[in-house]
Order: structure tokens, then sequence, then C-alpha cells
């Protein structure tokens, strides 16, 4: 099943690295609940379109099967409430992948099991014995958790009355390895050898293995695959399947689909697949060949004694580079050379910056090796990083801050960690006996927050002598902080969405004389999202003009992998790298080397592998078994175990995707898995749908079809043809405050994406907004779209359905706006048509 791991700890330094489910660590999250006391399927968010439980927490699909006449759907169900727990399997048939009927519970959890992930299949010829060949029984194949030693072993149930009553298998499990990583079975009939074939997960190995069975109850070990491709966290729900290329059935491949938690393309948990030949034993994937990165102009490779001319603060990355792995760390791999910038000097614990001087950027790209910690940066509006040498257009007054920010602990002072760069504010000076204010120019409060880090003293605005962090609207203090008595600084957040729009200004003041009487602060920006305490980030950051304008941090893993920066906006400006370690806890380190100026990018392993789906949404995909006329349709979770517990849906927790059909294609002159939704949907649009006008899209965002177009549940298709513009597309959920969820294509980096920032609630976990994106080329000059709109989510299959992204989105229920816009230049929409789609619950 997939049930949530959280993934191994880098700084092991024992075999302490446990793997707990990640649906463990979803349970964990704040559950924030929108109001449920709105008529059933009418709730703010509840999809249309999309099958979700009446009520309850749900994830994985299970078990689909088709059997007379009926698509069966089980899935990873929680009876007892709306967030992770007591698993078991919820049910429910369609006759047409659309309309979905909610059945009872199929197979409990009990006090010795829970229920975990795993598939069905229609025994035609009774080889278990468990009915009759006139009555063939339906069997399931799970994963049994055992409850007391968390063993997971294969086990059988079986059905037969259409899966409407289940009896366990008395002869249980049937496999079991004493492994706790050992899940999610897939079982099919595999013809050749008139046997069954079960593909199933060693998930914290990223390995799949394969069994034959006679029976369904005894098992002969085949073969394994792995590792290979995206291993960046657990392999989980894995399927088997043959396709026919191009649909020439004298050509056919198989293809392994893997899902990977977290690691996966756009961040968390993604469904991965490879291509290749299965002999009924073994699976071999096709040989795409070593990677070869783009050669260019080396800046740093870190093979010298020091660090040369770059600049590092605190005491993460040590005096010099590594030579490879550190008291304490995992083995180190993937960096070239004999020496890499390695942060877990003195383990996870220390803090600090390596800054390369100042350049000008003069290619197009910015080509690096990266690992160690995955703690991103947060993107936001930076109003100051004091890195400058000066307070800039801040102003002072008293002695306490002096002429300029400083680099560190001032004389006497004990060590100060936390801040960012090369600089920081920090009023010891002269100890604790100066006072002053430092006061910023005003600034609108168009985010969300105000994000900064702060230390030194512990003296609240309003006391007698001060030491704060203050907003100022119309004069007043709205928001204040202050230190912990300590010089270590901290994240902290103000929440000013009851301030939008206002004017304001930022006042750090030092009011006091006495035992810690001064204040550090650094890294003050505006952001949408709230910077969370204790998850700061190690990150390999682009500098220009004092913002963050690209950044990649590590995948949790020790082993370095190429990454690359498009720098093709900034050629000619004034740059800076930066590396930041701010994290002190779990993979609270960051790996960096070969940083090279060249003229194509470098892919990673992320980039270089298959994927199912390109969005931060589609999770524990697999596939129906007997599906009508030989089709392979397959459904994902809707969610990403990242935030998965703490969506804002009330009184159900969890979505499945549209079922899609899956082919094989040949694409730019490679193989590609590509999927698009089950003909089915189209019977769900209404009469009239609302037609674009045909015409030029120049600089501009605009409604694409008047009133008609705007919704919460709509299939939009749309047809573009390129001419200047660098990004183009749709905007969907449009509406109050500026929401928009963003679906385009970036002609330049020849890209389609889907920008969520503003997609409403966003805020409830920091990886929730983003830009996810997915490779895909102009078919003959044109880019061709289907989107698929629900409301709480938005689907969009790219070309031939090569570049697929599904995204979560929690918008306003009034933002429901469409428009299409063309940025930096002009784009032909050739046409673009909108229905509005029925709903498919009663």
């Amino acid at each position: 099943m997939s049930f949530g791991r959280v993934s191994r700890h880098a700084r092991v330094r024992t075999t302490a690295a446990a793997v707990v489910v990640c649906a463990l660590s979803a349970a964990v999250l704040a559950p924030q609940p929108a109001a449920a006391d709105a008529p059933l399927y009418s709730e703010t968010y509840r999809p249309q379109f999309h099958f979700t439980p009446e009520k309850n927490w749900m994830n994985d699909p299970n078990g689909l099967v088709y059997y007379k006449g009926e698509y069966h759907l089980f899935y990873q169900y929680n009876p007892s409430g709306n967030s992770w727990g007591d698993m078991s399997w919820g049910h429910a048939v369609s006759t047409d992948l659309v309309h979905w009927q909610q059945l009872p519970l199929a197979l409990p959890h009990d006090d010795k099991e829970m229920i975990f992930s795993g598939s069905a299949v229609v025994d035609e010829s009774n080889t278990t014995g468990f009915g009759t060949k006139k009555n063939p029984p339906m069997v399931a194949i799970y994963t049994s958790n055992d409850n007391s030693t968390g063993i997971q072993s294969q086990a059988l149930a079986y059905s037969t009355d259409r899966g409407r009553t289940w009896t366990k298998y008395q002869g249980n499990p049937v496999i079991d390895i004493g492994s706790r990583d050992f899940r999610d079975p897939k079982v099919q009939w595999y013809a050749p050898t008139k046997s069954w074939l079960m593909t199933v997960s060693l998930s914290a190995e990223h390995k799949v293995r394969f069994y034959s069975s006679k029976n369904l109850k005894d098992w002969t070990q085949l073969s394994e695959f792995g590792p290979a491709g995206a291993t960046g966290g657990v392999w989980e729900c894995p399927d088997l399947f043959p396709l026919a290329v191009d649909g020439d059935t004298n050509n056919v491949k198989w293809v392994l689909v893997v899902n990977i938690n977290p690691g996966g393309i756009a961040g968390g948990s993604a469904a991965q697949y490879f291509i290749g030949d299965f002999d009924g034993t073994k699976f071999t994937a096709d040989d795409n060949g070593a990677y070869t990165p783009p050669s260019g102009a080396v800046m740093q490779d870190f093979e010298g004694a020091g660090f040369g001319s770059w600049t590092a603060t605190g005491a993460a990355f040590g005096p010099g580079p590594a030579a490879g792995t550190l008291d304490g760390q995992q083995t180190v791999s993937g960096f070239d050379g004999k020496g890499l910038a390695n942060s877990f000097h003195s383990g996870d614990a220390a803090t600090g910056t390596l800054a390369s001087p100042s350049f000008t950027v003069n290619s197009p790209y910015l080509n690096f090796k990266v690992g160690g910690g995955r703690h991103p940066h947060r993107p936001g509006k930076l109003l100051a990083d004091f890195d400058g040498g000066t307070y800039g257009d801040w102003t002072t007054t008293g002695d306490a801050f002096g002429p300029a920010p400083v680099t560190g602990a001032l004389p006497g002072q004990q060590p100060v960690s936390g801040f960012q760069g090369s600089g920081l504010v920090n009023t010891f000076r002269d100890g604790d006996a100066t006072t002053g204010t430092l006061t910023s120019p005003e600034f609108t409060l168009d985010k969300r927050y105000v994000n900064f880090l702060i230390g030194g003293g512990n003296h609240p605005a309003g006391s007698a002598d001060p030491t704060a962090l203050e907003l100022l609207v119309d004069g007043q203090v709205v928001r204040s902080a202050t230190g912990k008595d300590a010089e270590a600084l901290e994240t902290a957040s103000w929440d000013v969405r009851d301030l939008a729009g206002k004017k304001a200004r930022i006042r750090v003041v030092d009011g006091n004389t006495g035992g810690w009487g001064h204040i550090n602060a650094d890294q003050i920006a505006l952001s949408d999202t709230q910077a969370q305490p204790g998850a700061q980030e190690t990150a390999v950051n682009l500098v220009v003009d004092g913002q963050v304008v690209r950044s990649a941090t590590g995948s949790d893993a020790e082993t370095l992998d190429w990454a690359s920066f498009d720098t093709r906006a900034y050629v000619g400006k004034k740059a800076q790298i930066q590396l930041v370690d701010m994290n002190t806890g779990g993979w609270g380190h960051i790996l960096a080397d070969q940083f090279t100026a060249a003229d194509s990018p470098a892919l990673s392993v992320l980039r270089r592998a298959g994927w199912a789906d390109y969005g931060k949404d589609y999770y524990a995909a697999v596939s129906w078994e007997n599906a009508p006329g030989g089709k392979r349709y397959m459904i994902g979770w809707m969610s990403n175990w990242d935030y998965a517990g703490a969506v804002p849906t009330s009184p159900w927790r969890g979505a499945q995707s549209i079922p899609r059909q899956m082919a094989l294609r040949t694409v730019d002159g490679r193989v590609r898995l590509t999927s698009e939704p089950v003909s089915n949907v189209k019977s769900l649009r209404q009469a009239s749908p609302a037609t674009a006008t045909a015409g030029v899209v120049t600089n501009t965002s605009k409604p694409l079809a008047g009133p008609a177009a705007e919704g919460k549940a709509l299939d939009i298709e749309a047809v573009f043809s390129l001419k200047n513009a660098e990004r183009f597309g749709l905007k969907v959920r449009t509406g109050a405050a500026g929401e928009e969820t963003v679906i385009g294509y970036d002609a330049t980096t020849q890209e389609l994406y889907v920008d969520r920032t503003r997609s409403g609630a966003v805020d409830f976990n920091g990886t929730f907004p983003g830009v996810q994106t997915a490779p895909l080329k102009a078919a003959n000059g044109k880019i061709k779209l289907r989107i698929l709109v629900d409301w709480s989510s938005v689907e969009v299959f790219g070309g031939s359905g090569e570049a697929v992204i599904t995204d979560q989105i929690f918008p306003d229920p009034a933002s429901q706006g469409v428009q299409v816009f063309a940025e930096n230049g002009s784009v032909k929409l050739d046409k673009a048509t909108v229905w509005h789609l029925d709903a498919t619950h009663d």
C-alpha cells in the first residue's frame, strides 16, 4: 500500500534510519477542516466529477478489476476518521469509469492487522478453489500489516458475490519474508505460462520483486528489478503491463510503474515508470545509455585546499572543501574529483553559508551537482538581507546599529549563528550599552506574511526597554517580535493578511542597555508562504539584485546529482551563488560541486526518468485488470504525502484522479507513456459550450470567452500557434484578491507548467504553493491543451498526453473566471472551447 513513510535520516551514524509510513507522518499534520455543515457533495472544495468517499480519509486506489460490467475501485480508507489510520479497503463500482456508487466497507481492519494496498483478480478457472468455474471468485491480494510487529506480508481474501462480501483466506499469509517494507502486490494472469504473476515492492531497497503461482496461494520468486531511475524515496504500488507502441500490436513493450515517495519530479509523491521487456521471469528496462552533462566553463570545482574567493560564514562548511564523507555521515557519492562543499561539519547542528564572489552572468545555464537535505528555499519579496555592506535606504538613529551591518559576532559577544549570507543586523556594538533604531523605507503589504530571522535579547515591544522587530502601519506598531536571550537567529513570521494593501515600515529597536540588551535580525521578506520554524532551508541559491531568483535543494540523500539554473533572463547582470545551510534538524546539510557555466542544461536523474504525471498530486497510480477490449486504464490518488493530512477538506479527505487511458507513443524519437482522460468524461459535457474568438493575444490577460466560460467544473480544449510570446496559456479559477491558477507554456524552456502559488488556500503547508513543469515540445508549431477543472483540482494534458500535470487547488468558490494570456510577446489562439461538466454524484 502506500502507507506513507518517513525517509531515512542522513545523519545516521548507526542504523538509526527508521522508515515510518508516510501516512503516519501525514496523520500528525494539524488538519484544517472546512465547514462540514453543508449538504453532502456541496461542501466548499468537494470534487464534482472525481471520486471521493462521503466522509473520512482515503488514499491509494486498490483492487482495480473489471467484472460482469462493473469497474471495481477499492481504496485505502479509514472508517474511523478524517486522518490516516485503521487502514481498510473501501469500495466503489462504476459501469463507465465516471459515475461511481460507493458500497459498504469491503475489507475492514481488525485488532491483528491493517489492510494495506494490493490488487484484485477474477479467478476464472477457480485455481484457488474459492468458488466454482461457473461462479469464479474475485480474489483480493493485499498487504497485511501486523499491528504488533509492523511486519508486512501478502494475504488473500475472496468474494463470490461480485465483491459485495468478503472472506479472508484461513491460510494467510501466502508470502511472508519477515520484512516491514514488503508491500503493494499487483497480480495478473500471465497467459504464456498459464500462471499468476505478482509484482510487489521491496520499498526501502528501491526494488520490485516478481513471483509466480498456479493457485494464488503458493508462490515462487522469479526475479528482482532495481534500484534504478529515481530512488530519493521508498518505492511503492508497482504495476506491470504490456502496451503496443504507436498502436502496432507487432511491437509490444512492457511498462513497469513504480510510485515513489518522497523524491518525485515535483517534490514528494509521484508515479515513475520504466519501459522495457518482460520474458515471463525478468523485467529488463530499455538502456538509455550513460549520461554525459554539457561541457562549459567551470566556475568552482572545490579541488583546492580552501574555498578560494568564495566566502564562508558559520561553521557548517568548515575551513575548506571536504574530501568526501565527514565524521558521522553516511557515504557521500556522486561528486567529481577529490573535493566538494559539504556542510555536515559538526553534524547537522552547525549552520552557515558559502557564497561566491559577484560575477556577471554570461551563459544561458548554470549547471552544478547538489545533494543533502530536502529543505527548499521559500520564495518571497526580500525587503532586506543586510549583505551589501550598507543599510541602503534604511535609516538609523542612535549608535547601536553603527554605519553598516556586521558579518557575525562582535567583540565580547558569544558566537552568532543562524543568519544567512554575509551580513546581519547586530546591535552588540560596545556591548549592550548602545541604543538606537533602524527603519525601512515604506512598502506595500502585498503578500500574506512577513518572514524574518531574529535573535538577541528578550525584551518585547511595549516594555520599558525593548529589543524588538516591529511592523508599523500609520505610525503604529501592529506586529512585533523579540529574541529569546540567545545569539542564534531563528525563523519567525507575521500573518498580515488582514493588512493587505496597506503601507508599512519595518523598525528594528534597541532601547536596552542591560543584560541581553541587543537584537539580531536578518532576511526580512514578504511571502505568500509562512516561514516554518525548525524547517529552514538547505539550498543552493542564485541571487540577482538581492533576490533569490533560482534555487535547488537536495533530496535527503548523500548522493549528488546534476541540477541546472536557467539564467537566460539574467545575462549581463551581476549575480552571486549562495550555498545555504540554516537547518539543524534531520538532513540539515547541503552538498554541492562542479558549478559550470554552460550553453545547455544538465539533467538530473529526476529529469531523465519517466513520469506518468509531472504534478504534485498523482500518486499510487495503478491500472485495471480485465478491462474490455484490452484497454489499459489507470487511476491515482490525487494528493501528496507532503501535505495530505493538512488539506482543508471536511468531512472527507482524499480524492482519486480522473481514470486515464494509457498508451505508448513515440514522441520526439523516444517511446513515452502517455495518458488522456477516459472518453466517457465527454458524456458529462453540458450542451452549448463557450467558444473563444480566435486571434492574436499580445502582452495581456483577458477573459477567454466571457461569463459563459466561467465555472468551477470545466472541460477545456485549446490550441495555440507559437509566435514570439515567451509564455502563454490559460488562467482558471480567477477571481477575488488576485486568485488564479495559471496553466501555461514556456516557449523558452519548452515546458508546460501549472502555477498554483495564488490558487486560494495555499498556506497550510510550506511545500504546497509552487510551479510544476513538464517537458513539452510544440508539434508543427502548435501547443494543444486539455484541461479538467474541478472544485479543488486541475488536470492538464499537453500535446498527445505526453505531458500531464495534476494539482490540487483550493480557491474561493467565487473565483470562477477563465482568462487567456500572453507574456513578453504574442501568441495566436487558434481555438478554445469550454464545456461545463455535470456532477457525477446523486
